[in-house]
């Protein structure tokens, strides 16, 4: 089985070539993308199913041994993670296929979109600091293609601010990384865990925060998350469904990884990371309520929701964890399916502005059902699998007496409740006080193209799926807690695959 590791990496870097080869023939470069994502779903499915049965697959690349050769790891969490920016992945592009715009016009959308579910993949495998940089590194370069592919100018000065943060960010996830090495010799996670142990207790702290900077610029956590708001709503629908739902997740990710894995998790930490959660969830929300476009609203509530999952890592508890887990699978899909309701309710209203737009229920009633599933669940309205999601980092945020922090963020469940209905009653119930900025498209009642609807009912449903298989998915993820809050069970398996 530990063959099969590589190839979430594998397989889209392959097909990249392929789909440049090919780069004449757009039909060849579909079927190629959609072959591969498909294949990469399929292997991560299998990858999860097996390490919950024995708790870590680890691949030794060219049969060098930790920590000198590159290690790769599945366990729980990394396959949950695999398999959900899988899913959103493969339906993000069969939505860009059956939208027909920058997907059929530009020839590099299709590599470079391989290259960023290369990367997002890496990110998720990879069991050392550096080859992570380097995966980050991949999605950088990729997104900067996708987020200004058009080439209109508020793209191009959004893309600008995200690429400068970013190499900011990458700036000093590259100096923390050569700190690290001065202090310790190695960057194989497994092995700094045992190594950060014998420093100074300062020094480690210093290394902590540092860490939590480089990936909360990245997820966009309080106060880091001020590029966010302007970078992905000027993007291409698919490409912001899929930068929104996916790409702050894979911050979020390294936050988790490493503040467990490679930290002793002290009283303080668990207090910064639960100021910050609440701040980052309580100005999310009140900048999504202050705005009058559906795709910023929806950014805005990016950053809010960010706020949930680090409250449940704050906790560092089993539950805690575990809800935290739990809801960034249940965000990832919701947050995507959104956005692609979003960029068809702009392809048909000619607009995102909720004072140009109006009835949308009554002349494209599809897009009022594709919005209220995700919607509705994104708000915690149960039985959906945000409620399910809250309800269990609300549970552990009782258990652990953090009364303030939860009393934080059911108020800012409410809020986020009203700015659906916001925009609810603009898009789809309201009327227009304004002209829309472009001519709409008469795209009939199902709403738009059937790729396109297919793709966003599929994560509608599979939003759905998560809150019926609800016991399943939350008990991969209490698995997960046990095993991130019990460091030494992975530092065991990467360094005993040597033997």
């Amino acid at each position: 089985m530990s063959t099969l590791v590589p190839l979430p990496m594998a397989i889209p870097l392959v097909a990249c070539a392929l789909s440049i080869v090919v780069g004449r023939w757009r039909s060849v470069q579909r079927l190629i993308s959609v072959t591969a994502l498909t294949a990469v779903l399929g292997v991560s499915v299998a990858l999860l199913v097996r390490a919950d049965d024995d708790g870590f697959i680890v691949h030794r690349s060219g049969g060098w041994s930790a920590p000198l050769g590159i290690t790769l790891v599945v366990d729980r969490l990394a396959g949950l993670m695999l398999v959900v920016s899988a899913l959103v992945l493969l339906a993000v592009m069969i939505y860009a296929i059956g939208q027909a715009g920058q997907e059929r016009q530009r020839v590099a959308f299709h590599p470079v979109y391989l290259v960023l579910a290369t990367g997002v993949s890496a990110s998720f495998l990879t069991a050392d600091l550096f080859n992570l940089f380097v995966a980050f590194e991949m999605m950088l370069a990729a997104s900067y293609v996708l987020i200004t592919i058009g080439g209109r100018p508020d793209q191009v000065r959004s893309g600008m601010s995200y690429v400068v943060i970013s190499l900011v960010a990458s700036t000093l996830f590259i100096t923390v990384l050569a700190l690290m090495y001065a202090s310790t010799g190695t960057v194989n996670m497994a092995d700094l865990s045992l190594r950060l142990a014998e420093l100074d207790g300062g020094v480690r702290a210093a290394l902590a925060l540092a860490l939590l900077v480089v990936f909360g610029i990245k997820a966009g956590l309080f106060p880091l998350f001020f590029w966010l708001p302007d970078s992905y709503p000027t993007a291409p629908g698919p490409v912001t469904a899929i930068f929104a739902g996916l790409l702050t997740k894979v911050g979020v990710y390294a936050i988790i990884r490493t503040q467990t894995l490679l930290f002793d998790a002290p009283d303080w930490m668990g207090t910064v990371l639960i100021v910050v959660a609440v701040l980052t969830m309580t100005v999310g929300v009140l900048g999504a309520i202050a705005q009058d476009d559906m795709k910023r609203i929806l950014a805005f509530h990016i950053i809010s929701q960010i706020g949930y999952m680090i409250f449940g890592l704050g906790l560092f508890t089993v539950a805690g964890l575990a809800g935290a887990v739990f809801y960034i699978v249940h965000h990832i899909i919701v947050k995507t399916a959104l956005f692609l309701v979003a960029g068809l309710v702009d392809r048909r209203a000619g607009s995102s502005r909720l004072s140009e737009i109006g009835g949308l229920v009554r002349t494209a009633p599809m897009l009022a059902l594709l919005f209220a599933v995700p919607a509705l669940s994104l708000a915690g309205i149960p039985p959906f699998s945000g409620f399910l999601a809250k309800f269990a980092l609300v549970d552990a945020g009782l258990a652990s007496s953090s009364w303030w922090a939860v009393g934080s963020s059911l108020a800012v469940g409410l809020l986020t409740l009203f700015s659906m209905t916001k925009i609810w009653t603009g898009v789809f119930w309201g009327e227009a006080d304004e002209q829309p900025r472009r001519e709409p498209r008469g795209d009939g009642r199902l709403g738009g193209p059937i790729g396109m609807v297919g793709a966003t009912a599929a994560l509608g449903l599979a939003s759905i799926a998560v809150s019926i298989f609800a016991g399943s998915i939350y008990g991969i993820a209490e698995r997960a807690g046990h095993d991130l809050l019990a460091p030494e069970r992975y530092v065991t398996a990467v360094l005993e695959a040597n033997e």
